[in-house]
């Protein structure tokens, strides 16, 4: 009985501890995901082009990521990383402040760059404790609740966002959002504890092979942790396809409202509430999804298969959504509709498939004390692509086509850059080929071990 009540204490403090993680991680994307409402604003009061609005919206960002993410990873590997997101918390919502107080556009980015520097240790801390959390039969569906934060988020900043910045501006905005993470610094520094590392590897990598030896054997210096994270195909493939599939996403994410706004000729509120809600909720409904048939199936299938068919239904309702005729609306509940929304719920549900099934298979591809630093590596290439270059490529295609196609420009620039999706699906199905047949890696270990 006792036996019971304790497992039964422990399991609810696992579920608290991964509900804070999603409660901070969805903080942080509501402020990314903000952005999308405020383009409009704040090109007008800066005169800013799209260019710029890509470069304050995701390059800033990614040029943080990629010269601390290591760094960050490294330091979630050694110290206490219950008390890095407390100080991340603290940081995000001072820095986030600061955005508010911008005078200029390069104002701007500057405390954008400060509010990434918080955000840096974010993803890789987050994960690691997730993976000391959950074993691996259940890992892929906690790290798909995690990740739905990202989705759900969206519908409070596109939606709520609309409302708010129409209401009070996108400086008072920027001011009311601190808030909630100074909340959560403060129940962090006081009520977390860090779990123990490593406390389901006997359990979820019983059967991994000389390749995790080896890397667990490795010295601790970051130089020898990236050689032997690096020297392995299973890795460098998993991660490079993620942060292609991430490239067109984030640039689909940043422009959804815009693209509303311009071809469809939607008010900021009406086009902030439906790439909130029917994009945001059917991704959040995908993502829970994904993760959910990854646990079922982790022992039946290959855990690639789902996010190669996600991608494939999604870039083909994404073309449906981006094609489709501004003039066809439909009538629901008062409102005139967009007909291209139902492809946008379809884009949004399937896309995120691969999320939960590939972070669940990074974490337990590298041993526990690499971990972190093997997140870390992902999010340097998803901030450079996904945050980076997506974004700053959509703007500039669009800048750079409309002098020929006007408002439309915009609309084909979201077409062109999808065409990094179509990379991930290539990159997974290579990567799926040398689980299924066993093929070796550069290192000659045999893959089958690992799943």
């Amino acid at each position: 009985m006792v036996s019971c009540a304790n497992n039964n204490g422990q399991q609810w403090r696992r579920h608290g501890l991964l509900l804070l993680l999603t409660l901070f991680y969805g903080e942080t994307f509501i402020g990314r995901q903000i952005i999308a409402v405020m383009i409009e604003p704040i090109k007008l009061e800066f005169g800013a082009s799209d260019t710029q609005m890509g470069l304050m919206s995701g390059l800033a960002f990614a040029v943080v990521f990629a010269v601390l993410g290591l760094p960050a990873g490294q330091l979630a590997d050694k110290k206490s990383r219950t008390r890095i997101l407390a100080f991340c918390a603290l940081a995000w919502a001072f820095a986030t402040a600061l955005c508010g107080f911008a005078v200029g556009f390069y104002m701007l980015v500057a405390a954008r760059m400060l509010v990434a520097v918080a955000e840096v240790p974010i993803g890789s801390s987050s994960m690691s404790l997730i993976a000391d959390l959950y074993p691996l039969n259940k890992r892929a569906f906690a790290i798909s609740c995690y990740s739905s934060a990202a989705t759900l988020a969206s519908i409070v900043a596109l939606g709520l966002g609309a409302y708010l910045i129409g209401l009070l501006g996108w400086r008072h905005t920027f001011l009311l959002l601190s808030i909630p993470a100074l909340i959560l610094s403060a129940i962090f520094f006081i009520f977390v504890k860090e779990p123990i590392r490593g406390q389901f590897n006997n359990k979820a990598q019983a059967n991994l092979t000389a390749v995790q030896t080896e890397l667990n054997t490795s010295n601790d210096t970051l130089a020898d942790t990236l050689r032997s994270l690096w020297a392995h195909k299973r890795f460098k493939l998993l991660v490079f396809s993620s942060s292609m599939a991430t490239m067109s996403a984030n640039a689909f994410g940043m422009w959804n409202i815009t693209f509303l706004m311009r071809s469809h000729q939607l008010d900021l509120y009406s086009a902030g509430v439906l790439a909130g809600i029917i994009g945001g909720g059917a991704a959040a409904i995908g993502i829970l999804l994904g993760g959910y048939l990854a646990d079922k199936r982790s022992e039946q299938t290959s855990p690639l298969q789902l996010p190669i068919i996600g991608h494939i239904l999604g870039i083909s309702s994404l073309y449906f959504y981006l094609l489709w005729p501004s003039e066809q609306t439909i009538l629901l509940f008062g409102y005139n509709v967009p007909v291209a929304m139902f492809a946008c719920a379809l884009t949004s549900f399937f896309s995120v498939w691969w999320v939960g099934p590939c972070f669940s298979l990074l974490t337990h591809l590298v041993p526990t004390h690499q971990r972190a630093v093997a997140i870390a590596c992902q999010s340097i290439l998803v901030s450079l692509l996904g945050m980076g270059i997506g974004p700053v490529l959509v703007g500039g295609l669009s800048d750079i086509l409309s002098p020929s196609m006007g408002l439309e420009s915009l609309r084909y620039a979201l077409i062109f850059s999808s065409f990094s999706t179509i990379i991930a699906v290539i990159l997974l199905i290579r990567l799926n080929r040398i689980f299924v047949t066993n093929e070796p890696d550069n290192a000659g270990v045999n893959s089958s071990s690992l799943l």
